[in-house]
């Protein structure tokens, strides 16, 4: 089109890839426009970790409070002021994204737009900015780093009740008194026990037979007890089949689990959704740039980060996969390297580490156990529990397991879950040795600094079967 205006590049979304990819582009000498429809930051900075591990951190100051007595400490009442645990996390939040939009908007070359982006024609886009006003831009290159949001599960009534996502629950001023969540995926169980521990009652019900359906069934199952002891009801394999308005206050849900009798309902005074997410594709109108999704509404795109269309391309939690903040920065180096220094990178292969946030906190990376006999491997199994770990029991952290899976012909590790206080710390520990592609008995016969949770991987293969 003669009237849009022109770029090297066009990255719509500023989330974890979409930013230094912008200025890695501009820093290259490529006039580059950033396009965004909200805040700077993506799901990261805004709705997602930054602002719930604030939260965590306030959960986990509570939970301290009222074990003082574990520790032969006496603490008066313990009164958690959710106004202020919001205000601490929209301060940090705002630090952050303040932070990300001046650096943005001070990079050479670069241009942000604060508006809407629609496709009208291949790599031609039509911004609605925020203002009011309509730009027409057109690159040589697209990038689409537009994220993904809280989906809503097909339930009857769903629409009638007032529910909370994963964003609005973060906005509450007061400790709900029975807090209902509907899935046992990440975001529900962090959601659950954080306002278990400020206070709330909380029912959490997952269709599947195990919470984390990723994870061993032996892992999942110490997780689900370490809940239950914390005083939170986990139901599994139960259904949701309809929500209705509570007479008097609140909200009913008519449940159904496997082997019961009949529905029974299940009432709370409030309900969060954390049931899964969508991407955010389906206002770009990704048929006129001729780019294709999945059945879900993500954009397909190969090993290589690319769409069908050449020059589009996709990073992050749009394209499917692992919807996590460091996968989403290691797209932004894959295509750092093929498309400014002449590499040939790839997503084949990469090593996928993980952390749940729950207290104790869940470290994943690699295959797990169910994941390697699927495969055919000749696997060996070590697993501890993290009461035999001497720094937790010195710190009353005595909760969780640890479980690493070893190949048995080459003593290579295949992957490790860590439940316990500082897990995903261990299981990056794993993780550079599975880098650098040491035998478990590197670990073994490794000197760790006495006492830490680090020393702990001498002894967790002595379980080795």
């Amino acid at each position: 089109m003669s009237d849009a205006l022109r770029y090297d590049a066009i990255v719509i979304g500023s989330g974890q890839g979409g930013n230094p990819l912008a200025k890695a582009l501009a820093a290259a000498g490529r006039k580059t426009a950033v396009i965004e429809r909200e805040h700077v930051g993506g799901t990261c900075v805004n709705v997602g970790c930054t602002p719930t591990k604030t939260m965590v951190a306030s959960a986990r100051v509570a939970y301290l409070a009222h074990r003082a007595r574990d520790y032969g400490v006496r603490t008066g009442v313990v009164d958690v002021d959710l106004a202020g645990v919001r205000e601490r996390k929209r301060s940090i939040v705002d630090e952050w994204r303040r932070g990300g939009e001046a650096s943005l908007r001070g990079t050479e070359r670069l241009d942000l737009l604060m508006g809407e982006a629609r496709f009208i024609g291949p790599k031609t886009v039509d911004v609605h900015l925020m203002g009011g006003e309509r730009r027409v831009l057109t690159g040589d290159a697209v990038f689409l780093n537009t994220g993904a949001r809280p989906g809503r599960p097909a339930v009857q009534g769903l629409e009638q009740v007032p529910t909370l996502d994963s964003t609005s629950v973060m906005e509450l001023e007061v400790v709900p008194e029975h807090l209902l969540v509907i899935g046992g995926g990440y975001v529900g169980l962090e959601f659950g026990q954080m306002f278990r521990r400020f206070g709330s009652r909380v029912t959490i019900i997952h269709r599947g037979k195990q919470l984390l359906s990723r994870e061993d069934a032996d892992v999942a199952e110490e997780l689900a007890k370490i809940l239950r002891e914390d005083g939170i009801e986990v139901l599994l394999a139960t259904d949701v089949e309809r929500a209705a308005p509570a007479a008097g206050r609140g909200i009913d849900v008519t449940v159904r689990s496997d082997g019961a009798s009949g529905a029974r309902a299940v009432g709370g005074s409030h309900l969060l959704v954390a049931a899964g997410r969508i991407p955010n594709t389906d206002r770009l109108n990704l048929a006129a740039a001729g780019v294709q999704t999945d059945a879900r509404g993500y954009v397909q795109v190969n090993e290589r980060l690319e769409t069908g269309v050449p020059g589009v391309y996709a990073l992050g939690d749009v394209k499917g996969g692992p919807a996590f903040t460091h996968i989403s920065y290691d797209d932004f180096r894959i295509l750092e390297n093929n498309l400014l220094k002449g590499g040939n990178s790839t997503t084949r292969g990469r090593l996928i580490p993980y952390t749940v946030f729950t207290d104790p906190e869940l470290g994943r990376v690699g295959l797990s156990e169910q994941e390697a006999r699927s495969q055919g491997r000749a696997v060996r199994v070590a697993k501890m529990p993290m009461a035999y770990v001497a720094r937790a029991i010195e710190s009353a952290e005595t909760r969780g397991l640890m479980k690493i899976v070893v190949e048995a012909t080459t003593g290579q590790i295949l992957g490790c879950a860590i439940l316990g206080v500082g897990g995903g710390e261990l299981m990056s520990m794993v993780e550079l040795a599975m880098l650098g592609h040491l035998p478990y008995t590197a670990l073994q016969n490794g000197i760790f600094a006495h006492p830490t949770f680090a020393e702990s991987l001498n002894n967790v293969f002595d379980y080795l079967q």
